[in-house]
């Protein structure tokens, strides 16, 4: 039985992606395999991070007792978790709609073989988070519509490195694509006016909700 460190569990609103605004359970895992510049998580990445462990049962319990349907396992980094697959098809099996954070480094592929599968935000990371070379860029072969694709830019080279891989991967019709700033490293009306001189139709561009409602260094929202 796999037995899974959580850093905490709590219950908010989606602070963005497609389900921003609505109510979700999140699971945050404790470790991640990436160290990027901008981390807003960065207390949940080291190995001293104080942790509950939970087997999946329990975890299920946890978010059937709020009474909330839409689940983000996140972190840290979902997919490097032992025994995360068996825990994404137990809840996808639980009438949950279930949301996979991902950084972008690990393999998608396994979880297309489920007969229930979760849709997942996979992050794409650009020059400024110093992790760009660790991108499975296999994955973008295994994007469905209900997948999300996601560049946090903090830089114009940013920018233009993500309307790079939007236009060669054709992302715009495989999946929902967002553009978001990093808290307080550029303004986001140069982000709006980036994406209009380009063009990038099918392109959303959003903001963290969670940092304008609560403090940005809050943590359990």
């Amino acid at each position: 039985m796999f037995r899974y460190h959580i850093a905490e569990k709590f219950v908010s609103i989606n602070g963005e992606g497609r389900k921003a605004g609505q109510p979700a359970v999140f699971i945050r895992f404790k470790g991640c395999n990436l160290n990027c510049s901008y981390c807003d998580t960065l207390w949940a990445n080291f190995d001293d991070c104080p942790a509950e462990i939970m087997t999946a049962d329990e975890i299920l319990n946890y978010i059937q007792s709020t009474g909330i349907k839409n689940v983000t396992l996140t972190g840290g980094e979902p997919l490097i978790q032992p025994g995360i697959y068996e825990l994404v098809d137990l809840l996808c099996q639980s009438s949950l709609s279930v949301e996979i954070e991902t950084n972008g480094s690990d393999d998608i592929s396994d979880f297309r073989k489920l007969k229930i599968m979760p849709s997942f935000t996979l992050d794409y990371k650009l020059p400024s988070s110093g992790m760009e070379n660790f991108m499975d860029m296999k994955n973008y072969n295994f994007l469905t519509e209900n997948d999300t694709v996601k560049f946090v830019c903090g830089s114009y080279e940013d920018l233009e490195k993500a309307l790079d891989i939007i236009e060669k991967k054709k992302l715009v019709k495989k999946c929902a694509v967002y553009l978001s700033p990093v808290f307080g490293q550029i303004e986001p009306a140069d982000i709006v006016d980036f994406m209009l001189e380009h063009k990038m139709n099918g392109v959303n561009f959003q903001l963290q909700l969670h940092k304008f409602i609560w403090d940005p260094d809050k943590r359990g929202v």
